[in-house]
């Protein structure tokens, strides 16, 4: 199960950090991923647009449009999943959402940033708005 939270209203170049309650993932290797939705479009997942995918091995793989100013990190003492968002800009405006996948061995890859459809655990998303 998959729980965000630490959405909220902020100007251009604020901070947010998301976090998500991880629970129930089973397995030693997993993926974990933030996606997100521009507010006012269809709820599809097939829509969703990849921000990062973390690997149970720590690799992470970020969306260019981030880079620099967004930063993933999983306590699994606690079991979260966050998303540190600095210097927003008003193009982050959108429904966030945590996703997660397992996989079946060590070597496999995570379904990727274009390829929300390869997550099968989605939270219910956490809405950050950004205004200029």
């Amino acid at each position: 199960r998959l729980v965000e939270s630490g959405g909220d209203s902020v100007q251009s170049g604020g901070s947010l950090r998301l976090s998500c309650a991880v629970t129930g993932l089973g397995s030693r290797y997993y993926c974990l991923a933030w996606f997100r939705q521009a507010l006012g479009k269809d709820r599809e997942v097939a829509d969703r647009e990849g921000v990062v995918v973390f690997k149970s091995d720590n690799t992470t793989s970020y969306r260019d449009s981030v880079k620099g100013r967004f930063t993933v990190s999983r306590d699994t003492a606690d079991n979260t999943f966050s998303l540190q968002m600095d210097n927003l800009k008003p193009e982050d405006t959108a429904i966030y959402y945590c996703a997660a996948h397992r996989l079946s061995y060590s070597y496999t890859s995570c379904a990727s940033l274009r390829n929300p459809t390869g997550y099968n655990y989605w939270g219910q998303g956490t809405q950050v708005t950004v205004s200029s």
